[in-house]
C-alpha cells in the first residue's frame, strides 16, 4: 500500500491500527461479512426502521422518541455541520487501497454509521438491557466494520460512539421535557430499567 504525500503525522497511529487490521484480521470470511454488516448502517436505514417500529407498541414508544430525537440531532449536528466543517478525508483517499464497498463520497469525521447505531442501541438499552446489549454489540460490529473496510479512522469511530451515546441521553432529556405533563404509560414507554 502506498500512502499519498499529504498524509499528516497526526494520523500515523491511526493508519498503523488500520494497517494492522488489514494485515492481521483480513480474510475471506470477514471480507464477506463486513460489507454485509456495514450495509445495516448505510443511510441509517436499519436504525431508522427499528426506531419507527418502536412507535407501534405503546410500551416502547418513549424510547422510540428518544431514538428519533437522537437520530435528528445526529443528522443535523454531525452530517450537516461537523462533517463539512472538519472536512476530513477518508483513509482510502490518503492511502491507496482496494475497497470492498463503494467509496463513500462524504467526509470522514465523525462516523455516521457508528453514531446512528450507538444512538438507537443506547435508547434500546435505556428501555431494556436484555435487548440493548445485543443492539450495542451489533453497533460495535458495525463500528469495527468501518475501520475494517478502510473508510473511517479510529478517531471517527470514537467520536461516533461519543456523539451517539450523548445524543441518546439528550434525546431522553428532550422526551422527558416534552411529555413532562403526561404519564409515559399513556403516551408510550416505561421508566428506565435498572
Amino acid at each position: 500500500m502506498r500512502r499519498r504525500k499529504d498524509c499528516c503525522f497526526r494520523m500515523e497511529w491511526e493508519f498503523t491500527l488500520l494497517d494492522w487490521i488489514q494485515s492481521h484480521l483480513r480474510g475471506d470470511l470477514l471480507d464477506w461479512m463486513m460489507p454485509a454488516v456495514t450495509f445495516l448502517g448505510n443511510g441509517g436505514w436499519f436504525w431508522i426502521l427499528l426506531t419507527l417500529l418502536g412507535f407501534i407498541p405503546q410500551r416502547t414508544r418513549k424510547y422510540a422518541h428518544v431514538a428519533a430525537f437522537a437520530l435528528i440531532l445526529h443528522l443535523v449536528l454531525c452530517n450537516f455541520v461537523l462533517k463539512p466543517l472538519i472536512a476530513r478525508l477518508r483513509p482510502f483517499q490518503i492511502q491507496e487501497i482496494s475497497l470492498l464497498i463503494n467509496a463513500p463520497s462524504d467526509f470522514s469525521f465523525p462516523s455516521g454509521h457508528t453514531q446512528a447505531a450507538f444512538s438507537v442501541a443506547t435508547a434500546i438499552c435505556m428501555w431494556r438491557r436484555r435487548y440493548g446489549i445485543p443492539a450495542l454489540i451489533l453497533a460495535t460490529v458495525i463500528a469495527f466494520s468501518r475501520m475494517y473496510l478502510y473508510v473511517h479512522y479510529p478517531t471517527d469511530i470514537f467520536a461516533g460512539i461519543f456523539f451517539g451515546v450523548s445524543f441518546a441521553f439528550v434525546g431522553l432529556a428532550i422526551a422527558n421535557k416534552l411529555f413532562r405533563d403526561k404519564p409515559w404509560d399513556g403516551c408510550g414507554g416505561e421508566p428506565p430499567q435498572p
